[in-house]
């Protein structure tokens, strides 16, 4: 193990981490190449080859506009939509891209989406999110190329780099005091330390970072999904893409607000809806964003974590005791809660994969269900044993969902989809605590299987919009 919670919550754009994030990622760090190998003045001309999912369903999740946002230097953890909104209105407009401008090495290439090749139907090797830069010189010759692969959650790989790769992890796996990549070693750390499963990712995690500063990080990607979740609710209009899906979450906004003033709590599976679906609709308009551990699937940690700092019995307690108390208490919660939810995304990262386009949703909102579930047992003050159980009701009851979105948005099923996964995870981890920890099917082996299930999977159900609703419900 040597994935940290913040490689699994990062802040980015939407609406797709494996097809917007990671290919912005990607473009960035072949723009960065040419800076630093001093490429970029001898540059003329760019080509950008999109492979398989990438390119399949590009037009939908912004693959295309992201590559040309990190060719032009901008890095999606940083750059805000007006910015997104103002440059690419820009190119459209001129047909100028302005390769490495924000890195503050601009040569200005006349190049749009217009000009990338697109493979659809061609897979490369390594992964199905597969994409080629080439740098071109003014007679046409290739200066430099890169294939990079955006592997789900916004993580990419360097073709050719995956030893490289393989020998940073080992040597940071090393490095931290418990390391594990399957349940069984989490629980083993448990068992033998006596220390929770939030305690022994913090204590791997401050093998980078000082606990206070892992504890104002934390904090940090909270806010930014209530920012997310904030900013959804002033949005108004159809969402874009050209489905005309209505948002609905501002109109039960303020239904909720006039029906349940004093926030009773028999109205939670409202509001926990009402904060999965104002985060996916934001993800959808191409907000700001916390991938939780994709974006597909970012509603569904910020709506379980609502819960749990509005109706857990610990955030229940401390709202009667003042404001102060109240907001102590719930970023302990946030805390406790993330850095659970953490510990289980790594055992998916390590075991599985969470990328649509590989193992189906399954591996987006089946892991984020679970991570949500693990967390919300943690603060509901389960055992290590009852943690684990949760997430494995939670993914258990996910294996198999297919990733077919309506004309490549990630807006039909996915938007009504993290709404149902968040209840689940809620239901996952009520059921756990009331049980001592101890049933028949495991985490791991569960894990194990919906990674199997992926493999088996057809390409047609894998975020290639070729088949399911994809194909069979009419767009317009």
């Amino acid at each position: 193990m040597a994935i940290s919670v913040f490689d699994l919550f990062t802040v980015g754009i939407g609406p797709s981490s494996s097809h917007t994030v990671g290919p912005m990622r990607a473009a960035l760090r072949f723009a960065q190449s040419l800076a630093e190998e001093d490429f970029l003045e001898s540059t003329a001309d760019l080509r950008v080859d999109v492979y398989g999912s990438l390119s399949a369903t590009g037009r939908g999740h912004g693959t295309f506009t992201a590559i040309l946002l990190g060719l032009e230097g901008h890095d999606p953890e940083l750059v805000r939509p007006d910015q997104v909104e103002d440059r690419l209105a820009d190119i459209a407009a001129t047909g100028t891209l302005r390769l490495g401008e924000a890195l503050g090495h601009r040569k200005d290439i006349l190049y749009t989406v217009a000009d990338m090749v697109q493979h659809p139907l061609t897979v490369l090797a390594r992964h199905t999110n597969g994409m080629r830069f080439q740098a071109l010189d003014a007679a046409g010759g290739v200066l430099t190329a890169q294939t990079w692969f955006s592997v789900g959650g916004g993580f990419i790989v360097r073709d050719g780099e995956e030893d490289t790769a393989a020998a940073e992890l080992a040597a940071a796996t090393a490095q931290v005091p418990y390391p594990f990549r399957t349940a069984e070693q989490l629980l083993a750390h448990c068992r033998t330390t006596g220390l929770s499963i939030d305690e022994v990712m913090l204590a791997d995690e401050r093998t980078w970072r000082g606990e206070d500063e892992i504890r104002q990080q934390l904090l940090h990607i909270w806010e930014v999904m209530e920012e997310c979740k904030d900013s959804s609710l002033r949005r108004t209009g159809p969402l874009p893409g050209g489905l005309n899906v209505a948002r609905r979450a501002p109109d039960w906004h303020r239904r909720l607000r006039t029906e349940d003033p004093d926030r009773d709590p028999g109205f939670w599976p409202e509001w926990v809806n009402l904060v999965a679906l104002a985060v996916n609709e934001e993800n959808a308009s191409g907000g700001r964003v916390v991938t939780a551990p994709t974006n597909g699937a970012a509603g569904i940690v910020p709506a379980v974590l609502f819960y749990a700092t509005h109706y857990s019995p610990a955030a229940r307690a401390a709202a009667g005791q003042g404001p102060e108390a109240l907001d102590a208490v719930r970023r302990d919660i946030v805390v406790r809660f993330l850095l659970t939810a953490g510990a289980v995304g790594v055992l998916y990262k390590e075991q599985a994969s969470i990328s649509g386009a590989e193992v189906g949703c399954q591996g987006e909102v089946g892991s984020a269900s679970s991570m949500a579930a693990a967390g919300l047992a943690q603060i509901l003050g389960g055992t290590p044993a009852q943690v684990e159980n949760a997430a494995e009701i939670a993914m258990e009851h996910n294996l198999g969902l297919t990733c077919d979105p309506i004309g490549g948005l990630v807006q039909i099923p996915c938007i009504e989809r993290n709404a149902i996964a968040a209840a689940k995870a809620i239901n996952a981890a009520k059921m756990a605590m009331w049980g001592d920890g101890t049933h028949r099917v495991s985490l791991d082996e569960v894990i194990v299987t919906m990674r199997e299930t992926g493999r088996d999977m057809s390409h047609k159900y894998k975020e290639t919009a070729l088949g399911g609703l994809a194909v069979n419900v009419v767009e317009c």
